[in-house]
């Protein structure tokens, strides 16, 4: 018998904890494996048993969560954090896009009174919504933020119900 979710005791193989990614579903050991698998988000994961760790498996990141005997403490990464540099190449990113559609559309303004007057700001807003979008994306994935598994892991199991 597996021991309960969270229970107070050190990180083993043979123990069911909380996923640290989804932090829905349950981890626990792969038969036959030196490994753990989540039942909902299906990250694999592998243990270091004398430092209370676990690092993702199946991840280009290499995201480590540490056992405090009740829950995961912070997935950190071993390697450095972003610079400023990727900050400011992922502001250039949205601005400069954004300001080149907006500079064509305030040089060539529309004629007035026409049916599609409206298109140039519609399309210099659309163009910054983009752009953030693509940001905010990459600021998720690189700082684990579950968002998307999340997402796609809550339609898996409600569609499974059909």
């Amino acid at each position: 018998m597996s021991e309960p979710i969270n229970s107070s005791t050190r990180l083993n193989f043979h123990g069911t904890y909380t996923c640290p990614v989804c932090r829905h579903g349950e981890i626990s050991a792969i038969p036959l494996m030196e490994a753990l698998a989540c039942n909902f988000c299906r990250h694999i994961f592998t243990a270091n048993i004398e430092q209370q760790t676990l690092k993702m498996a199946d991840s280009q990141l290499p995201l480590t969560w540490r056992w405090n005997g009740r829950t995961w403490t912070g997935g950190y990464r071993e390697e450095n954090e972003l610079g400023w540099g990727y900050w400011i190449a992922g502001i250039a990113f949205v601005l400069l896009p954004t300001s080149i559609v907006g500079l064509g559309a305030y040089l060539f303004p529309p004629l007035p009174g026409s049916s599609l007057s409206w298109l140039p700001i519609f399309w210099t807003g659309l163009t910054f919504l983009c752009h953030s979008a693509c940001l905010g994306w990459l600021v998720l994935e690189y700082y684990q933020f579950p968002l998307s598994l999340y997402i796609r892991a809550l339609g898996e199991r409600l569609f499974a119900r059909f």
